[in-house]
């Protein structure tokens, strides 16, 4: 079981900020611009807190496997398959 810790957290929660932040911009008619600039960072952010989730759980994951003497070529490919999924 993936335990998310408080890294993770804050970064979602900047994320929920930056998306309220992009409403209000809509409500106020700023420039498509600056929009879709926001909407840039927005995705950057997701994409790299897809890969600290991705990561963190591999590396627990890998450690898991190796304890119980398990091969980890398979968990590896399934991260890998996530990522390619994320973009």
């Amino acid at each position: 079981m993936m335990k998310y810790d408080d890294d993770v957290k804050r970064r979602l929660k900047r994320i929920e900020g930056q998306v309220r932040g992009v409403l209000n911009m809509m409500e106020d008619e700023k420039p498509c611009k600056d929009v879709v600039s926001q909407l840039t960072a927005i995705r950057n952010a997701t994409d790299k807190a897809i890969a600290y989730i991705v990561a963190k759980n591999l590396g627990q994951c890998i450690v898991e496997q190796q304890a119980s003497g398990e091969a980890s070529d398979r968990l590896i490919q399934e991260a890998v398959e996530l990522l390619i999924k994320s973009r």
